[in-house]
């Protein structure tokens, strides 16, 4: 099985280092809830360690919306540990409070299409799965330009809201902001209810 939008995600079972312990980690045992699954290339570098301590650093704001984040690289559950005290634990309190698997040969990063056979790594991506256990969102990055937490959360609101509401979300969109019905009678016609004018450069923390 491979990743793809509005199917349901891969499985996959890994050992993780996860509150100064090593557990099995799988993702079924997460249906129900929202999970955003993070793919790094590697501990020790330098774009990483600045992705996973601002995720951690929002952490709380992913609890608020039942959502938990899985951290994946190719990285043993020992080096996971070393590298949590030596660099992470140093750039917030507590370093990072979420699972971090072990993806030693590539196999749950083939399966999401994120794995790099050229370097032996992952490369940086996310995925979105619903509670039904489906892929709502997927992206994937090279290995220099780091991610933004805000607008991680802000895909994920947008995404609940359509869930319960059944509208969808226009371009930047955030939480009290109008959203679109879908119908007929506004099919040709969303210049009347939404313009590039409605876009807010204000990130929603």
């Amino acid at each position: 099985m491979t990743c793809r939008i509005g199917r349901p995600a891969p499985d996959f079972e890994a050992t993780a280092y996860v509150s100064g312990d090593f557990k099995t980690i799988k993702l079924s045992d997460y249906k129900g809830r929202w999970v955003f699954v993070c793919f790094y290339p590697a501990d020790f570098t330098f774009v990483c360690p600045t992705e996973l301590a601002a995720i951690a650093s929002k952490y709380p704001d992913f609890k608020a919306l039942d959502v938990e984040v899985l951290a994946i690289s190719t990285d043993s559950r020992f080096t996971h540990k070393m590298w949590q005290e030596e660099e992470l634990s140093k750039m917030l309190p507590g370093g990072v409070p979420f699972p971090m698997l072990s993806d030693p040969r590539g196999q749950i990063g083939t399966a999401y299409n994120v794995y790099d056979e050229d370097t032996g790594m992952n490369v940086r991506g996310d995925f979105v799965i619903d509670p039904d256990g489906v892929v709502q969102a997927m992206e994937a990055l090279s290995h220099t330009v780091g991610r933004n937490v805000h607008e991680m959360l802000r895909e994920l609101r947008a995404f609940q809201h359509v869930r319960n509401t059944g509208e969808v979300t226009p371009a930047g969109w955030q939480p009290n902001q109008p959203a679109l019905s879908p119908g007929s009678n506004l099919v040709g016609r969303v210049w009347e209810v939404w313009t590039p004018d409605s876009l807010t450069e204000e990130v929603l923390s």
